[in-house]
């Protein structure tokens, strides 16, 4: 009998990690993490870099502005952003409406987000 290691999970079992927005993981590791965040209108989420992993964000919902290494991108629904280890990526709802990405990390590495 084949062992599937498989795992399911529901985003309303995690919390986030302001209440109710922020960045909430469903998955963290082995080999990726893996979550979604949420920022409200003049919500952000502070400056920060990795030095092993990559950063990538899909927006679901909203407008995000993206500073990578202090140039600014603008991002919407339906937009993908890949952020290198090394850059510093900071992120911050200027817009009227609030925004949701899922946000995936690899290779997942504990400890290494550096502000």
């Amino acid at each position: 009998m084949e062992v599937l290691n498989m795992f399911i999970v529901h985003e309303s079992e995690k919390e986030y990690r302001f209440g109710d927005s922020g960045p909430k993981y469903l998955m963290r590791g082995p080999r990726i993490g893996c979550g979604v965040v949420v920022l409200k209108p003049g919500q952000d989420f502070k400056g920060h870099f990795h030095k092993i992993m990559e950063e990538n964000f899909y927006l679901l919902e909203g407008k995000l502005d993206f500073y990578i290494d202090n140039k600014k991108v603008e991002v919407e629904t339906g937009g993908f952003i890949h952020v290198e280890p090394g850059e510093t990526h900071y992120l911050v709802n200027n817009y009227d409406k609030p925004a949701k990405a899922v946000f995936i990390l690899g290779p997942y590495t504990d400890n290494d987000k550096y502000e």
